[in-house]
């Protein structure tokens, strides 16, 4: 017995330091799902996730999501733990530190960034970063704004900038873009809107610096080929990159019978990562391939799909049913490498 657990010791070692020698850093992007705490908020529309609401959303409830949530983000990261975690659908900041405070993420240090959304749910857009690796420069929310001038109640855009590794700055924009519910066409302009937003902050960034390394994760409740997102501008990879350009590097997992979420017996590629041309063609700093973004897909995060086949994410409920899973959405992540 105590060979086999050095054993096993020897080569969670060897696998470690193999990652840290060979300076990867690892960015995960995950929809939580509805990661509520169970206490009424009056400003918002939280009332079904409440312990006397229409999902009786209980104390022991939102520690078991806790869990889960916190292995659902450890194991993307594999053998390192992820250095940069951007969260969509988190209720508030008092989640987001029960997440880091009552979970193995503890061990780690992960700092928030994070503000409360004009979301007339309370869900917001989030980032957690491990300060060993990266240190923000600064951030911004971006709202939606309609024609009027009102800000639209939706998630905003947020924006971070910050230095990987000690060694390269990164632009970070973590979204969730409003969603489909009411209507494909009746919800479509809104999503334009969101792409209009995020092509005018990434394209202001790449105006100043032609070389600067974007990333852009998110829920955006379309699919790469859908108009917003080539709207966007955010092209699949055919050939050689160009630098000041966008790539979708989620494009690749379409038409691979798999997704990020699953509607009746149908994948949907909703979360997707984009980057810049200059992190394809880095050859100082920061890089990446297009084959270093992936959806994760662990056993754990599935279950089986009685009604339609196959699998499908292992929900955290099904319609109003407590299912004690993990969530809708599987976690995405984007490998990136220190030249």
């Amino acid at each position: 017995m105590k060979t086999s657990l050095f054993c096993i010791f020897l080569l969670f070692f060897i696998f470690r330091t193999s990652a840290q020698d060979s300076k990867q850093f690892t960015v995960v992007f995950y929809n939580a799902e509805n990661l509520f705490d169970w206490k009424n908020d009056s400003l918002t529309n939280d009332d079904e996730f409440t312990s006397g609401g229409e999902r009786h959303w209980t104390y022991k409830r939102f520690q078991k999501k806790l869990q889960n949530t916190s292995k659902a983000l450890l194991a993307a990261g594999e053998w390192s733990t992820p250095s940069v975690i951007g969260l969509c659908e988190v209720e508030n900041r008092f989640v987001l530190e029960q997440l880091l405070e009552n979970t193995a993420l503890k061990s780690i240090g992960y700092r928030i960034i994070h503000k409360e959304s004009p979301d007339a749910r309370g869900i917001d857009v989030a980032l957690l970063y491990n300060p060993n690796d990266f240190y923000p420069v600064e951030y911004n929310y971006y709202p939606l704004i309609n024609k009027d001038g009102s800000v639209r109640s939706t998630r905003e855009i947020l924006h971070v900038a910050g230095i990987l590794g000690r060694a390269d700055t990164l632009h970070f924009f973590m979204n969730h873009w409003p969603s489909r519910y009411g209507g494909l066409m009746e919800t479509k302009e809104s999503r334009k809107l969101a792409a209009e937003l995020l092509r005018e902050k990434a394209s202001r960034i790449l105006k100043q610096n032609q070389q600067a390394k974007i990333v852009i994760m998110g829920d955006f409740n379309d699919q790469p080929n859908d108009e917003s997102l080539l709207s966007l501008g955010a092209q699949a990879l055919l050939g050689k990159a160009v630098n000041d350009r966008l790539y979708n590097l989620s494009a690749q997992w379409m038409n691979r019978n798999t997704g990020t979420l699953k509607f009746q017996s149908q994948w949907f590629v909703f979360d997707q990562i984009i980057v810049s041309g200059s992190l394809l063609n880095s050859e100082k700093g920061i890089k990446t391939i297009p084959e270093n973004a992936t959806i994760v897909t662990f056993p754990f995060l599935l279950e089986a799909d009685e009604r339609n086949g196959g699998q499908k994410p292992f929900r955290t409920y099904n319609g109003f049913q407590y299912n004690g899973g993990f969530g809708d959405h599987l976690p995405i992540r984007l490998l990136l490498e220190l030249d």
